[in-house]
């Protein structure tokens, strides 16, 4: 009896909480942070007599390198553990500006209306219409491949969905009682929507961030892949993958792994995001 109830609390308490997702966050997290002292070797140390070799459980493999090794003998775990940090580095700023700019034209856009309404939502809907794809592989080829040139293109890419949610979001809150008691008591315009207004939105701006995060590190991974992104021999997810793809029949693993990684942190970051919309929309909230 004892050990059913216990089930059905254990079965409960992972059914309310995203258990395995924070796990897997918090592993990819502290991963990316302590890089240097996890990887068990440089993630660009050459050794070209052990290239191609198979993880340690297939025969010719070996406990010096866990999950093989690519075609150039650098160590494959040591490379996915470094990607980790680099992809989340590139989303984390780039989300980060593309919140900030993105929350403050939508705050403008919503509360004020009118003209800079209008050129707001225009500039988003240009923003969208751009093919994103062709648009990097352009300025990459013009100006280069930088690690401040993908920031950028990322954080382009970002803001407009914030701009979009919360313009429509600040349209409902201004007309609330609320707001109008304050416009009745003087209270000045940048008050109502920074003390007012922002609080209100300010649950919609944290669900599209962790949502936000794992799009921009498959766009990321994306632009890697198609050469446009961390050149080599930094290591990124999405570069390994690219350099892998020739081996796949002869060393999958030098492509599979970091395909791994980038499916588990973004899977685990949109059920997190998911739940923690059905936490803070009270419209969404499960009793």
């Amino acid at each position: 009896m004892h050990v059913g109830i216990r089930g059905r609390a254990t079965y409960r308490f992972f059914r309310t909480y995203p258990v395995i997702p924070i796990v897997i966050l918090v592993a990819v997290v502290v991963s990316a942070i302590f890089a240097p002292l996890i990887a068990p070797h440089s993630p660009t140390l050459a050794v070209l007599r052990d290239s191609n070799r198979p993880p340690f459980w297939f025969e010719g493999g070996s406990m010096r390198y866990i999950l093989g090794a690519d075609h150039q003998g650098r160590d494959v775990l040591s490379r996915v553990i470094y990607g980790a940090r680099i992809s989340m580095t590139i989303a984390a700023v780039a989300v980060t500006a593309g919140m900030l700019v993105g929350t403050s034209l939508g705050l403008l856009a919503g509360y004020f209306g009118g003209v800079l309404d209008d050129l707001v939502m225009r500039l988003v809907d240009v923003s969208l219409a751009i093919p994103f794809i062709l648009l990097a592989l352009t300025f990459v080829v013009v100006f280069g491949q930088s690690f401040t040139l993908l920031l950028g293109l990322l954080a382009l890419v970002s803001w407009s969905g914030y701009a979009r949610q919360i313009r429509a979001e600040v349209l409902q809150l201004r007309e609330m009682d609320y707001v109008a008691l304050a416009k009745v008591a003087g209270a000045p315009r940048v008050q109502i929507l920074y003390r007012h207004i922002f609080p209100g939105v300010v649950n919609t701006i944290i669900v599209l961030g962790t949502l936000q995060v794992g799009h921009l590190i498959l766009v990321e991974a994306i632009l890697s892949f198609l050469g446009a992104g961390i050149s080599p021999p930094t290591p990124a997810w999405g570069s390994m993958i690219a350099e892998g793809r020739i081996y796949l029949a002869s060393a999958w693993w030098i492509a599979v792994f970091p395909g791994i990684g980038i499916f588990f942190t973004v899977l685990a970051i949109n059920f997190f995001g998911d739940w923690l919309r059905d936490r803070l929309d009270p419209r969404l909230r499960q009793l």
